[in-house]
């Protein structure tokens, strides 16, 4: 928020001695090896690629084998097994029926969210998008 010259994204020397002096783990691993790691009361946020809302918005490309409806369907698995443990999860993504199935049962929530990536600045509008929880 604001206008600022040089604005300080990351304060990474207080993260880093923050991280330091707590017991939290800050890790980057693929989510399905979240499922030997996680515990009762642990916090697990999941982003995965989003579901496409349109036949032209298909970006599945954070890996090389992109990551499609049955990807999806595995991450929602791991979702339930996570939160049968006991874990806090929470995951964000598109709001389209498929996703709202694989969810049913969880908490969903409907945001708004301002996407500034698009070659045509006309179609850098807000969406909906969806917050799915839930809290042991």
């Amino acid at each position: 928020m604001g206008d600022y010259k040089k604005p300080l994204i990351c304060d990474s020397s207080n993260l880093k001695t923050l991280l330091r002096h707590s017991s939290t783990k800050v890790q980057c691993v693929d989510y399905r090896e979240m499922l030997s790691k996680a515990e009762t009361n642990d916090l697990v946020y999941l982003n995965p690629p989003y579901d496409p809302v349109s036949s032209t918005s298909s970006f599945t490309g954070y890996t090389s084998t992109g990551f499609g409806r049955e990807d999806q369907e595995q991450l929602a698995s791991v979702f339930r097994k996570l939160s049968d443990r006991g874990c806090i999860v929470l995951l964000s993504n598109s709001d389209t029926p498929f996703i709202r199935e694989l969810y049913s049962g969880f908490n969903i929530k409907e945001v708004k969210a301002r996407r500034a990536i698009n070659s045509d600045s006309s179609k850098r509008a807000g969406h909906k998008e969806l917050l799915i929880s839930k809290y042991s």
